[in-house]
């Protein structure tokens, strides 16, 4: 008898330590569901788009959800998802919505999808007005182009990818001095706050301004824009890429924080350290933690038994409270920089632009799958 209780406890613990943490087939069938909602209301890949006024459709609010639906095509290679990246890329001819010789990375951003098609597909026309843009920013001396956090995101993956395809270091050299200079310089002592362990949006967030509790200004998405720049560029660079080993403490530090700040619902509010100021889930920040720490337990970077609860609660919190049936994603709020921008939110309310939420969620997911 003392030997079967034993054999019982000894495969109940391997079935526990080989059992999926989550169920993979959900998980690609609800990103399919938010990427079919999208690709049907948008099927025109170069319709403009109209808020309180027109933008063409390369701008980093859709640069990012192409992001997004490439890590989907990633992990499931429907060609309709390439076609649906390429054809917009083909539609904007492979450029930028103002030209080519550009400092502003909300613009380059949809470069990294130019890269991603040209490495499936090489042809020197794709990368024209991609390697004009890095090699005007690599030969000029100003680092501080990256002035708000958002900019991470958006230009920082750009740099790594260009310094992987080229075999170039000085991408990787060029890009940690312009994220150090937004870390360390930009604002009265740089935009990171070691105390805390995560940034303020600009230099308006910054010390002495406070929310209304007294807290410093974190903004949630802000801060979901640094932690998935951080994941994307160490899921790009190689291990002997210098100054590697920044950004993983760099990570490590926001991931640790953000932990104990989880909402108990499983997403994290608008304002990071201040509930009670447009306090409520949001879904964008959420899902770009979600990203990055996933990425971090599947890399070994961050400890599985520490995040694994984490990323569960927040990746059920999304498909529970966030994806509608059609494939709507509500609780997203709308393009700004602090807590007040796009209120309230709600499950219902459309935000100014849906595509930037979606490709979050897309990353989030396409970590989420792989995890083992």
């Amino acid at each position: 008898m003392k030997k079967l209780l034993l054999g019982t406890l000894f495969l109940f613990s391997m079935a526990q330590l080989t059992a999926q943490p989550f169920d993979r087939e959900q998980i690609l069938e609800k990103m399919e569901l938010a990427n079919a909602y999208f690709m049907q209301k948008w099927p025109d890949v170069g319709k403009t788009i109209v808020t309180n006024k027109e933008r063409p459709s390369n701008i980093w609010t859709r640069g990012v959800y192409y992001e997004g639906l490439m890590a989907l095509y990633q992990i499931w290679p429907k060609e309709e998802y390439y076609q649906y990246a390429y054809d917009w890329a083909e539609f904007h001819e492979w450029s930028f919505r103002s030209g080519t010789a550009n400092r502003n990375a909300d613009d380059y951003c949809a470069a990294q999808t130019y890269i991603d098609l040209y490495n499936l597909e090489p042809q020197s026309h794709k990368l024209k007005p991609t390697r004009s843009t890095l090699n005007m920013l690599l030969n000029t001396p100003q680092v501080d182009d990256w002035w708000w956090i958002d900019a991470l995101q958006m230009g920082m993956p750009v740099f790594a990818k260009m310094g992987v395809l080229e075999s170039d270091e000085r991408y990787y050299e060029k890009m940690y001095q312009m994220y150090m200079y937004t870390r360390n310089e930009h604002g009265e002592n740089g935009l990171y706050n070691p105390e805390d362990g995560l940034w303020w949006r600009d230099a308006d967030f910054d010390p002495p301004y406070t929310e209304p509790n007294g807290e410093d200004s974190h903004w949630s998405r802000g801060n979901g824009w640094v932690i998935a720049a951080l994941a994307k560029v160490l899921s790009i660079i190689p291990e002997s890429a210098p100054h590697r080993e920044q950004y993983i403490n760099d990570f490590k530090a926001m991931a640790k924080a953000l932990v104990p700040i989880q909402r108990k619902d499983g997403f994290w509010n608008v304002s990071l350290h201040d509930p009670k100021n447009y306090g409520g889930k949001e879904l964008s920040g959420t899902a770009l933690f979600t990203y990055s720490m996933a990425y971090g337990v599947n890399q070994g970077i961050l400890d599985r038994e520490t995040y694994l609860p984490v990323i569960k609660k927040a990746w059920n919190a999304m498909l529970k409270d966030g994806l509608h049936d059609n494939g709507f994603l509500g609780y997203l709020q709308s393009t700004g920089k602090e807590p007040k921008d796009g209120q309230p939110l709600s499950y219902d309310k459309v935000p100014d632009f849906e595509d930037y939420g979606l490709g979050c969620f897309l990353l989030a997911g396409s970590e989420v799958y792989k995890m083992k």
